[in-house]
């Protein structure tokens, strides 16, 4: 499969819609900036997280799924791959009705836990109600699009996310600007635009007759208790940057306040779209590298994986470019206040610096939950956010309170970085062996 054309047939598409599915957030915050200011931009960025964990249980589900319906097929299982499909849609299924019911009701208290209060955990309240309603849009949406990139429709998955992304701008601008709906029509926006994108997911699968909820009863634990082994991992991998923005978040609260959040939500709307093309271009090469493990090619394998290593690394650079020259105009963007908009600039150099480690992360940790290796894709999806634990609050208090907590941020991400590639060198070596 030693075939770069068809690596960026999977990875472009791919990457572009792991993209737009970040831009959800910056539309909403860069619309209720621009309507409420500094305050609305602090609620959608504060409550995200929990947006965070609806779309990433959908993503894990989707990818565990994915992955041995892509190995059973390698390995001409084909009962097995169906079996894997049906196994996941019920999964999302069951799941979509307890996040449902989950965030609606507990809504208040999980904002508490993020650090809102006052008028902030209020507007957080009215976001977060509003998102409830449709976690399942949102889950289903978004389990779905790993399947129809296995299926061979990556192009397809690009267009149900841009359908679904321009909804939400297009609705977000009547809901907030014109009907004056402040955060809560920001969030109809999102979820209808999420709604899109499952109606067209569900249409593809459909119309290719991939679509199924058979599977033996006796085989439904064994089957989600894999998918669920397998989806740890790439659930994990896109709340990464939202656990990190939690931490951060309460950290911040007792040494910068509000403007440092503020400051940050401008700072992770843009570079989180950035994690997201790497995660994109590693989880877009997770069709091709699966394959290659089914059918034992490691020589292929490990071309893919070359691939992806080196063009993740040339867009984080690119990226990182792109956020410099631009700096100065970031938190103007989200009609942020001018002291916040002066820290943006000031800050965010600081976080490019980690941009490449996480792309050397985003890689690995995509390749080891690819092929079946589920430990070593748990540490490296959760070792950064417990390193920055440690980190800021070690180093804030020695050595300078809220500068500190950024530079933990960065050091979290090299640390972790290193540790990928130590591992990566483990594996690399076991397979020579074999």
């Amino acid at each position: 499969m030693r075939d770069v054309k068809t690596f960026f047939q999977y990875v472009i598409p791919s990457m572009l819609s792991f993209a737009l599915s970040g831009v959800y957030a910056i539309v909403d915050g860069f619309f209720v900036g621009n309507s409420i200011g500094d305050l609305g931009l602090s609620a959608v960025n504060i409550a995200y997280p929990i947006v965070a964990v609806i779309q990433a249980l959908g993503t894990g589900i989707g990818m565990g799924g994915a992955i041995y319906y892509s190995i059973n097929k390698a390995e001409k299982n084909e009962a097995g791959a169906k079996e894997f499909t049906a196994g996941a849609l019920w999964l999302l299924l069951i799941s979509s009705v307890a996040l449902t019911f989950a965030v609606f009701f507990l809504n208040s208290s999980l904002l508490g836990l993020l650090g809102a209060e006052g008028q902030l955990l209020s507007l957080g309240e009215e976001y977060i109600t509003v998102i409830a309603l449709g976690a399942a849009l949102q889950v289903i949406g978004t389990g779905l699009v790993p399947f129809i990139r296995n299926h061979g429709g990556s192009f397809y998955a690009m267009l149900s996310m841009i359908a679904g992304f321009v909804t939400n701008i297009i609705l977000d601008y009547m809901f907030v600007w014109v009907l004056g709906q402040g955060v809560a029509g920001a969030a109809w926006a999102t979820i209808i635009g999420q709604g899109v994108t499952m109606l067209m997911a569900l249409a593809y699968l459909l119309r290719k007759g991939q679509f199924t909820l058979r599977i033996p009863s006796a085989k439904l634990g064994q089957v989600s208790a894999s998918v669920i082994k397998i989806g740890i991992a790439p659930f994990g991998l896109a709340m990464s940057p939202n656990i990190s923005l939690i931490i951060i978040n309460r950290f911040s609260v007792s040494y910068g306040g509000e403007a440092a959040i503020a400051t940050y939500a401008c700072i992770a709307y843009v570079i989180c779209i950035i994690y997201l093309i790497l995660q994109g271009i590693g989880d877009g090469s997770q069709p091709l590298i699966s394959r290659c493990h089914g059918e034992k090619n490691w020589a292929d394998l490990k071309f893919v994986r070359k691939l992806a290593y080196g063009f993740a690394f040339a867009l984080s650079v690119v990226g990182c470019i792109v956020l410099y020259l631009t700096r100065g105009s970031l938190g103007v963007l989200f009609g942020a206040s001018g002291e916040v908009n002066r820290a943006v600039a000031k800050i965010i150099p600081i976080f490019l610096v980690s941009v490449p480690f996480v792309a050397v992360l985003r890689i690995t940790t995509a390749s080891f939950y690819a092929t079946e290796k589920s430990v070593f894709s748990y540490i490296l999806t959760f070792i950064e956010p417990l390193f920055m634990l440690v980190l800021m609050f070690i180093l804030p208090p020695l050595f300078g309170g809220q500068i500190m907590i950024w530079w933990s941020t960065v050091l979290a991400r090299v640390l972790s970085a290193l540790l990928a590639l130590l591992l990566k060198r483990r594996v690399d070596r076991r397979e020579m062996v074999l």
